[in-house]
């Protein structure tokens, strides 16, 4: 890709030595006529949500408009057990934010809101990698990011090209995580079960 001139990387979610196996969960907050604080709080509800449920969660600016959260899954389940596992992570953040989060996929019927993008976990989906530049003004970076960063006055644009490599050296690979052992998807949900009929 990069021998193409590709300026941005946007991969698959699982790797060539288990293509139906995704190594991570991806939940997309994609913005409409949302401010970027409301991306932040959303953000802030999701990672709520999940400390509940006892889930790691890994945020990452998009380097576009959005923040990327991601669930490491370690390549055990399917893209389809993914893509469910998200559909009940983005229903419970939508039940905490109607007022502007959406579950709507078709543009016109957000009225504005913010999608809640759960079929980025459909094979052969693809979304701009940790690290890539963005073919945006500024030549942004989508970077990972320590959760206490992830509040007001946070902006795509404060990691660019220019200071991408300066950040990694100085807070090293904050990502690696999410290519870890990965959740226990069975564990979670029987859990989560339990919890909602309390």
């Amino acid at each position: 890709m990069a021998n193409l001139g590709c300026i941005e990387m946007n991969p698959w979610n699982s790797t060539v030595k288990k293509p139906d196996n995704p190594t991570f969960c991806i939940i997309d907050l994609d913005p409409d006529k949302n401010t970027f604080d409301q991306v932040i709080e959303t953000a802030q509800v999701t990672k709520q949500i999940l400390d509940d449920m006892n889930v790691p969660g890994y945020c990452k600016t998009s380097g576009s408009t959005g923040l990327h959260i991601y669930i490491p899954l370690g390549n055990k389940y399917s893209y389809e057990q993914s893509k469910e596992f998200a559909r009940v992570i983005v229903t419970l953040i939508h039940a905490e934010l109607p007022e502007y989060t959406s579950l709507e996929r078709t543009i016109r019927d957000r009225k504005g809101k913010m999608y809640l993008d759960f079929l980025q976990n459909r094979p052969h989906a693809t979304i701009a990698s940790a690290y890539s530049v963005r073919p945006k003004p500024g030549a942004t970076v989508s970077m990972p990011l320590h959760w206490d960063e992830v509040k007001k006055g946070l902006k795509i644009s404060d990691f660019n090209i220019f200071n991408a490599i300066e950040r990694m050296h100085s807070v090293g690979d904050i990502f690696k995580p999410v290519l870890g052992k990965g959740i226990d998807l069975k564990k979670v949900i029987d859990k989560f079960r339990g919890h909602n009929s309390d």
